[in-house]
Formats: C-alpha cells, sequence, structure tokens
C-alpha cells in the first residue's frame, strides 16, 4: 500500500489514504477483500494495476453488495440495507405464521434471566442473536432490543424466544427498510445521547445510548450497558454522554483522515 503511495490512517489500521492534487482516494482492507474509493478515477485505475500485480485479485467493479450488506446509488446519494439477509434470516427461524407487529417490544418491558423456562436446545436462540447483532450494522431501530435479547444467549428461556421472535416479526414487516446518505450532506457532526436509570433489573446498572449524526447521515449509534452502577440518573447521563464523546473524538480523527476536520 506505501509503495503505490498510500498513507496509514493513525487511527484506524484497515484504512489508507492517498492524497494528490486530483483529489483523494481511500482504500479500506478487510481480510479477503478491499473497497476503492475517491474522486480520481485514473489514480485508482493506478491502484487496481499494481495490485494485480502482486496479487491474484478479482475487481467486482463498483460497491452493490459486501459481506451481506446491499449498496445502491443514484444521483441524490446512496443507500444501505440488509433485506436479503433478513430474508435469509426468517427462512432459518421458520415462523409457523405471517404475522407482522408495530414495535420490535413491548412498552416498558424488563425481562430477568429467570423469566419463563430454560430452552432444552439454546443454539437456534443463539443463532437468531447473532444474525440481529449483524443485523443491526444498519437497522439501529433494532439496536437496543438486540442489546437486550443478547444478554440471555448462554441460557435463554422460552420467554426470552418469545420476545425474540417478535423482533423477527417487526423485520418481516419493516424489511424494505434502509439508511440513506444524502450526496448534499454537509460535514457538521450532531450528536445525542440517553441514559435509562438502573434499567437492569437484576444488576441495577443503567443503559447508555447514543446516535451520531454526519449532516443527515446517521454515521453511528450504539447501546450498551453501563460498567458501574449509576447512584442518580444524572450519573447515568454523564457515563453515556462520556461514552459519546469518545465516539466523536474518534470520528472527527478519521474525518482529519478523510481531509475533512472539521
Amino acid at each position: 500500500m506505501t509503495a503505490a503511495g498510500f498513507s496509514p490512517s493513525f487511527h484506524d489500521p484497515a484504512l489508507f489514504v492517498h492524497t494528490s492534487p486530483r483529489g483523494r482516494t481511500l482504500l479500506i482492507l478487510y481480510v479477503d477483500d478491499m473497497i476503492i474509493t475517491g474522486d480520481d478515477p485514473k489514480y485508482i485505475a493506478f491502484v487496481k494495476a499494481r495490485l494485480r500485480d502482486q496479487f491474484l485479485m478479482t475487481d467486482l467493479g463498483p460497491l452493490r453488495y459486501f459481506l451481506g450488506i446491499e449498496v445502491s446509488s443514484t444521483s441524490d446519494g446512496f443507500s444501505i440495507s440488509q433485506e436479503k439477509y433478513i430474508q435469509d434470516l426468517l427462512a432459518r427461524a421458520a415462523l409457523g405464521d405471517e404475522r407482522t407487529v408495530e414495535t420490535p417490544m413491548e412498552l416498558n418491558v424488563k425481562l430477568r434471566p429467570t423469566n419463563g423456562d430454560s430452552l432444552p436446545d439454546p443454539t437456534r436462540y443463539c443463532h437468531l442473536v447473532g444474525g440481529l447483532v449483524y443485523l443491526a450494522v444498519t437497522r439501529p431501530d433494532i439496536s437496543y432490543h438486540v442489546h437486550i435479547l443478547s444478554q440471555f444467549v448462554s441460557a435463554p428461556t422460552t420467554v426470552h424466544y418469545i420476545h425474540l421472535l417478535r423482533v423477527l416479526r417487526y423485520l418481516r414487516g419493516t424489511i424494505t427498510r434502509r439508511l440513506f446518505f444524502p450526496s448534499s450532506s454537509s460535514l457538521q457532526l450532531q450528536c445525542y445521547s440517553d441514559a435509562t436509570w438502573t434499567s437492569d433489573p437484576t444488576d441495577r446498572r443503567s443503559l447508555s445510548a447514543y446516535c451520531v449524526f454526519l449532516g443527515g447521515s446517521l454515521v453511528a449509534w450504539k447501546t450498551k450497558k453501563q460498567v458501574a452502577v449509576s447512584r442518580s440518573s444524572v450519573e447515568a447521563e454523564l457515563r453515556a454522554m462520556a461514552l459519546l464523546i469518545a465516539e466523536v473524538t474518534w470520528l472527527r480523527w478519521l474525518l482529519a483522515d478523510f481531509g475533512s476536520l472539521l
């Protein structure tokens, strides 16, 4: 990568950046794949040629489908979704009906490890929750619910499985939802955080959550249980804000690597 003129990012080991008078080129490495993007088509063609000299590789053309994520683009921007992935997940779940629901989980539900009877074989529960964890990459609307369900993968019960099926029925009814990133979006970060004080009835720990917008594009979100018990709702909110600040700091570093320092 360095021989081709790229410089490694100090903030993300998978990111390499090249800057020239004609524009900026980004290269993102994965285990067996890579994505090259930028506004200098001649240099992108040069990099592809250099890579072919060194590695046995196939140029798959413009990004359309990658690691289960579908990408579509127009002049207004591009969108990402996992519609096919949801269909495969529903097929694995083998739901016995075609019902849909309007929300992933009922309001004010607080699940405990002791709810219901233990599942005789937790394998399906674990596989489905694992699928939902990856699906949350493009579906922030299920992030909170997946966080709750994933806490019981070591010993799921019948009640936990019922709530898991509800999330799947919600996805069936919202399968076409996707994230849209407008091409005219500004480069201003807008951040929101929240916390639910002592939301876990078992250990009394609170829950932190945040989302970050870059202009009109949602670029980061997270739901995470706090590492310590907060003694007040104010403390819980401050812990959630601290988690968000760490994420925003990293995003600003990446924007600097992209040449878009705010």
